[in-house]
């Protein structure tokens, strides 16, 4: 796992497997929501390792886990 600073969406989502691009960024939670009572790895849009990442970022309270949160939010809303 990269421990490099992760305090950016753009970093996640590039440790995601995903362009790091703001406008790739935006389109990608344009296009993309989380249910009401959804948990963010539970979103069928993750591949297995993403998910995996991800539960695993709030669970462990990692350094990831603020961003995963702001991600969570952003695709709530």
């Amino acid at each position: 796992m990269d421990t490099s600073n992760h305090c950016n969406m753009s970093v996640l989502f590039e440790q995601l497997g995903l362009s790091g691009d703001i406008v790739q960024i935006n389109r990608f939670l344009k296009e993309h929501r989380l249910f009401e009572n959804q948990r963010i790895e539970q979103a069928d849009y993750w591949t297995p390792s993403q998910a995996a990442f991800l539960q695993q970022a709030i669970a462990e309270d990692s350094d990831w886990a603020e961003i995963v949160d702001h991600l969570d939010a952003a695709l709530r809303h």
